[in-house]
């Protein structure tokens, strides 16, 4: 199995680029993890929300493959805490056959044909954050699932 982070738009800040590669080339001692970035959308002027959402979600489905397995990093998804986050990474690896893809949408969220693709819907916190702070929260939070996995020292209880 595969761990993919989609997201739209790209990351910006150098620090958080440093902070994000740092914890991406972690990742690869444990398990196949890439990030992929979906360009934002040029124009945005004259396009209601809704159809700003709706060409994003285009773009999101668009990537999908066959057996893919889909979570959307949402507010109104379900929230762990890091071991059960960990817990639940670990179900995954022996339930998803190809790619778990967790995917974080647009500034104003996904449109009603991403929703209805997702097989689950996950909060990393019922705080916002930007976009950018989301892709460093989770992958930290995804190191860390994987150091709990192997009863590693970075997570301290």
């Amino acid at each position: 199995m595969k761990i993919v982070l989609l997201a739209i738009g790209k990351t910006d800040a150098r620090y958080f680029i440093d902070a994000i590669d740092e914890y991406r080339k972690r990742l690869e001692h444990y398990i196949p993890f890439e990030i992929q970035v979906i360009p934002d959308i040029k124009n945005t002027k004259n396009l209601t929300v809704e159809q700003q959402k709706d060409r994003e979600g285009e773009l999101i489905l668009k990537s999908f493959q066959a057996g893919d397995y889909l979570v959307l990093l949402d507010d109104k998804g379900k929230e762990y805490t890091s071991m059960k986050f960990a817990e639940y990474i670990e179900r995954k690896t022996h339930t998803v056959a190809k790619r778990l893809i967790f995917a974080i949408g647009g500034p104003y969220g996904f449109s009603q044909a991403v929703y209805d693709k997702a097989n689950e819907k996950l909060t990393l916190s019922r705080m916002t954050f930007s976009h950018q702070m989301v892709r460093l929260i989770f992958v930290e939070q995804l190191y860390r699932a994987m150091t709990i996995l192997n009863n590693e020292p970075y997570h301290h209880e």
